[in-house]
């Protein structure tokens, strides 16, 4: 509740803000790469598999939307988690999911200079590199923190940005699709299958960001569902239409390190090639901005149920964002973009997705019993066939979590390890905080 000492967040962002910026999430760098890995691995079954690991993320989305009905604060998955199961799993998955957002925020901006390097090659290294990276850094900090409409607008102009490019890819390029490029010959091995299908999820992540920013939503309990389900619904057309194209326009499509560049210049020429490098670089900016709400909101929801320092649930009085929240988690981005040190982080956020799936989808499930209607609000949205699509949804994202390699595993407990002392510590501040206000 806003008070003269404590303003509240804007609730500006309606559904279709929503959906664009789980778009924004989901459609980022990996679209103009992964069809060439795809063909590698699987060849013609590329655009099935697609098809079928975007079912299994809606089951997953559909669970997380009817969980996201009932809540109206900011936080996602954390909030969740924290009311199915308590304070210090809540804060796993709250913690696990920052380090996620800013070491993908800073994979993803290395990605948007070595993008840029495609048309000035000077700016990918020693000081210009580094002057560029402070400037994108910063120019996103400022948007996101001067308010969330200006985030939200800035999110749809990238969204529609990276849109058109792709469509223009497919409506002209199904033309001229070879149909016998995208018929499958034979059965892939299970081990081809198992890896490209944990490809395509990373691909496909970036939806569970959608609730986060709640707190900022106008009827989350209501938008929030149709938001997260039409988003895959539209991101697996796209990449399903996209593969497709690639795969039956450009016959060396397994060995190219730019797949939708080359698909593109078959049809379209050099004008074709050079709107792709375009749009790739327009989507891996708009994945910057959209990390940056995200990262930051997620601190901010820590602070604002006192699992970390007050100080990052700060509300600007007049821009009404969580200025110390995004300053932070900019601050941190930028810091492991320069150094480089997120590449260990990043063999934590393969898990920790994953992670936040199980998470959500048991919680899912625990908040219907019955105990729970004086705890949280009855859901606004309920997924069909009782428990069996979170059930479903949670089976998927343990299969998937078994193949995840040794070394993701190490860091994903070394990463949940960390998230166990810092929690002790601000859990044993919290208490003597407490014990300090009794007396």
């Amino acid at each position: 509740t806003a008070t003269t000492d404590r303003p509240a967040l804007l609730r500006v962002m309606g559904r279709w803000d929503l959906t664009a910026t789980g778009v924004n999430q989901v459609i980022g760098g990996a679209i103009f790469a992964v069809p060439a890995i795809l063909a590698a691995a699987v060849g013609a079954w590329s655009p099935w598999l697609t098809i079928v690991v975007g079912f299994t993320s809606l089951l997953i989305a559909a669970s997380i939307a009817e969980v996201a009905s009932r809540f109206e604060g900011t936080g996602g998955p954390y909030l969740y988690t924290r009311a199915a199961f308590g304070r210090f799993a809540a804060f796993e998955v709250g913690w696990l999911s920052w380090v996620t957002r800013v070491a993908s925020w800073a994979s993803i901006l290395q990605v948007f200079i070595a993008t840029l390097g495609f048309y000035w090659p000077w700016a990918t290294s020693g000081l210009p590199r580094a002057v560029l990276m402070i400037a994108v850094v910063g120019l996103i900090t400022a948007i996101n923190y001067r308010g969330i409409r200006q985030s939200s607008l800035a999110v749809n102009l990238f969204t529609v940005g990276k849109l058109t490019p792709l469509l223009i890819f497919i409506v002209v390029g199904v033309w001229f699709v070879d149909p016998v490029r995208v018929v499958p010959a034979g059965v892939p091995e299970f081990a081809a299958l198992s890896s490209t299908a944990l490809t395509l999820v990373f691909a496909f992540g970036g939806y569970e960001n959608i609730p986060i920013p709640a707190g900022e939503a106008r009827d989350p309990r209501r938008n929030m569902p149709f938001a997260l389900i039409l988003t895959l619904v539209i991101v697996t057309v796209v990449f399903a239409l996209v593969q497709i194209v690639a795969l039956g326009t450009l016959p060396t499509l397994a060995a190219s390190s730019t797949p939708l560049a080359d698909s593109a210049a078959v049809f379209l020429g050099a004008g074709g090639a050079a709107l792709m490098t375009a749009a790739a670089l327009i989507s891996v900016a708009g994945n910057n901005l959209g990390g940056a709400l995200a990262g930051s909101r997620i601190l901010f929801a820590l602070a604002e149920q006192g699992d970390v320092p007050a100080l990052f649930s700060r509300i600007h009085p007049r821009f009404r964002t969580p200025g110390p929240a995004v300053l932070t988690t900019s601050a941190v981005t930028l810091t492991l973009g320069l150094t480089g040190t997120f590449a260990v982080l990043a063999q934590v956020s393969a898990i920790s997705r994953l992670i936040v799936y199980v998470a959500t989808c048991s919680a899912t499930l625990r908040l219907r019993d019955p105990r729970f209607k004086t705890v949280v609000p009855a859901a606004a949205f309920v997924t069909p066939m009782g428990a069996v699509v979170p059930v479903a949804a949670m089976l998927c994202a343990l299969a998937i979590l078994a193949g995840a390699t040794r070394l993701n595993l190490l860091a994903a407990g070394a990463g949940l390890a960390v998230g166990a002392v810092i929690y002790g510590v601000f859990a044993r501040e919290a208490h003597l905080q407490v014990t300090l206000e009794q007396k």
